[in-house]
């Protein structure tokens, strides 16, 4: 199968190509640049284009059977919804537009799970969860929202096989930014550590790749499936951390009165068009429990469940080997 893959130079996008190699499809992938590839570049072509753009992106699908569509913006500290909008809800009617013209039936979307409601211990959340505070005033969020909604209403109406992947917080290797390493290299061998209440659904990168890979032909049309792992608070996740990367730390919750307080003075800076990712809904994700379920994912693409601290080490050893710590 020859696939388009959009985003392949992200955490995410990184492992969905080398697993495409392991499995000896033809992958194509749609770059504003070739630089920060650290996967194995031979036999795979390379089309200089952005995503957001129709033409090139259109150029890169023709030929392809599939397309993988990961590229998105996800920084937090945009000030404007269409800041988002114009990349995440318009690229994804770009990638039907030309699904459509170029009779490509088969898309794997990734979007996140910020889109489904999160649970909490003695309840997880599944695919059938609604959106909720803070993330209804995300906009990253609520452009995912709007890209899925056009991805589902395309299945329906054509019959092509689409599915929509909703990761957790992905830890792994390869994380050439970082993005989610942040949170890990925030805390690495610091002895103090000041950590919110809340906690968050962490999986390793290696499986949401796999449940990915393996949605191009498994896996029910127009239906989202939550690639989750194991649900921590971020006191829990540090000290596991902190066991993995063998130094001792001390760890100090913070009040969320604090972080409200935070917030709000982040709030009223952005209201001077001051670009910062403190500000309440930013801060607010740090006081719930974002805990989801990955049944779904495990029975119906055969997503793997790789332990966390054997992900844990595999970003810890990635990042020393390129300098990051």
């Amino acid at each position: 199968m020859k696939i388009l893959v959009t985003g392949a130079n992200g955490l995410l996008g990184h492992h969905v190509v080398m697993q495409l190699q392991q499995m000896h499809h033809d992958i194509r992938i749609i770059l504003r640049g070739s630089r920060d590839l650290y996967f194995d570049k031979s036999g795979i072509e390379i089309i200089q284009g952005n995503f957001t753009d129709y033409i090139s992106l259109k150029k890169a699908a023709d030929g392809c059977d599939a397309i993988i569509h990961i590229a998105a913006v996800t920084a937090t500290d945009l000030l404007h919804y269409d800041d988002y909008r114009s990349a995440n809800t318009a690229g994804a009617a770009n990638v039907i537009r030309v699904a459509d013209e170029l009779n490509i039936n088969r898309i794997v979307f990734v979007s996140t799970a910020n889109t489904i409601g999160y649970g909490n211990p003695e309840k997880m959340a599944d695919e059938h969860c609604d959106i909720e505070y803070p993330f209804t005033k995300s906009f990253y969020a609520r452009s995912k929202v709007e890209a899925e909604k056009l991805f589902v209403a395309a299945s329906k109406k054509t019959g092509r096989h689409v599915i929509i992947i909703n990761p957790t917080f992905m830890i792994g290797s390869h994380d050439v930014k970082p993005s989610s390493g942040k949170l890990m290299l925030m805390g690495y061998r610091r002895r103090w550590m000041f950590t919110p209440k809340g906690g968050k659904n962490f999986v390793a990168v290696t499986d949401v790749a796999t449940a990915v890979c393996n949605a191009l032909t498994m896996g029910q049309n127009g239906e989202r499936y939550l690639a989750s792992g194991v649900n921590l608070s971020f006191t829990e996740f540090y000290k596991i951390q902190s066991r993995v990367g063998e130094y001792e730390q001390n760890i100090i919750e913070i009040p969320d009165a604090l972080l409200e307080m935070a917030g709000k003075a982040g709030d009223f800076i952005r209201l001077f068009g001051v670009k910062t990712e403190i500000c309440s809904m930013n801060l607010n994700q740090l006081t719930i429990r974002e805990y989801y379920t990955n049944k779904k994912a495990v029975q119906e693409l055969k997503m793997p469940k790789k332990p966390i601290e054997q992900a844990i080490e595999e970003a810890l050893e990635w990042f020393k080997k390129n300098a990051s710590i």
